[in-house]
């Protein structure tokens, strides 16, 4: 167990007076979380101190090289305002494997949880007490050794943040208009695809970009071979149910491995769906659409939670999907999901961590 040090805020700021119009990600909370790593000590100095800049050299490994990773996870409260994470310990062991790819060392999955629950209770205020917002955590290591020249850092930081949350999208969970991207691809066999740093997000953002233009909510990748097998959404994994099956990309290293998707593939085996983890041609897509046999599509992410697809955009062809509306497994789903995050349906799963009384 970590020996965490806490240095409270002596200058508090003033937190959001309309909860309604929180944003993602755009105000953060007084305090974060740091910890230091060095060779010869390893992780230590863990800590939670007042929210400020950092202080790093322009030589820094992580500004050059790029050798970061990140996770993301909310903090929730309930009715009876009691505060709660989602399955933290499945970020913390997908930070893990993030460590591995970007050779960086690796947080013991019960110290992340610990930091994780730590600073929450903390900035306990910070969570939201409006039903749908709440804390968003944002954990992420970088390089900080000083020097140019591509290599493993020696030293790092590890350092969590915290952004009281209202809805990922704007329009909520009215459904979204997709964009299939087939130029640029988002990963390949053999990189980053399942590691979740920031490299992948950066090369993302030129589709990003062109689909907004064309009035496009995401762009859905295809696979960096074929260019013909969907895989990812910008934000989010993405299913398809097909003729009553429901389909996703497996993860077989260029998909993230979402803690939302796992958590939805349980569910929907626990409602008798077959769930298709594979290879899923585009092209079949918009058949199946053609043929009245694609009856729902959806996006899973801790930002957005589900994301209800209205229409597909592939070529020339257009697939719209559910007649725009939400389609019944998704909001299952989303009833399901958002009830167990918020306490307001029995978790039978285990998923739920406590962390304190608000």
């Amino acid at each position: 167990m970590l020996d965490i040090k806490i240095t409270r805020t002596t200058a508090p700021k003033a937190k959001p007076a309309d909860e309604s119009k929180l944003g993602f990600g755009k105000k953060f909370s007084d305090h974060m979380f740091l910890m230091d790593y060095d060779r010869q000590n390893g992780w230590h100095d863990p800590r939670v101190v007042p929210y400020a800049n950092f202080t790093l050299d322009p030589a820094c490994v992580v500004f050059h090289y790029a050798q970061e990773i990140f996770e993301g996870l909310k903090a929730y409260r309930t009715a009876d305002n009691k505060i709660q994470l989602f399955r933290p310990e499945c970020n913390g062991a997908r930070m893990q494997d993030s460590c591995d790819r970007l050779c960086m060392p690796k947080i013991p999955v019960e110290d992340f949880v610990q930091a994780c629950k730590t600073l929450v209770e903390v900035d306990k205020d910070w969570v939201p007490h409006t039903d749908g917002a709440s804390l968003y955590l944002r954990p992420f290591i970088i390089a900080t050794d000083v020097g140019l020249g591509v290599h493993a850092s020696p030293t790092y930081t590890f350092c969590i943040i915290a952004a009281p949350s209202g809805a990922y999208y704007a329009e909520g969970i009215n459904p979204v208009r997709i964009y299939v991207e087939d130029e640029y691809i988002r990963a390949a066999p053999g990189l980053t695809g399942f590691a979740k740093c920031g490299g992948n997000y950066a090369a993302s953002i030129k589709a990003g970009e062109m689909a907004e233009e064309l009035g496009y909510a995401q762009v859905l990748w295809l696979d960096g071979v074929e260019r013909k097998y969907v895989e990812e959404v910008g934000s989010m994994n993405i299913f398809f149910k097909i003729d009553g099956k429901v389909y996703t990309a497996a993860c077989v290293g260029t998909v993230l491995p979402g803690v939302t998707r796992r958590s939805c593939i349980e569910l929907c085996k626990d409602w008798g769906y077959e769930v298709v983890e594979g290879k899923l041609a585009i092209a079949d897509i918009m058949k199946a659409s053609k043929e009245g046999k694609l009856e729902e599509v959806f996006g899973t992410g801790t930002a957005a939670v589900i994301s209800p697809v209205k229409e597909l955009k592939w070529e020339n062809e257009v697939a719209h999907i559910s007649d725009g509306k939400i389609g019944p497994l998704t909001q299952k789903l989303y009833d399901t999901m958002t009830g167990i995050q918020w306490g307001k349906i029995a978790d039978t799963k285990g998923w739920i961590v406590p962390v304190c009384n608000g």
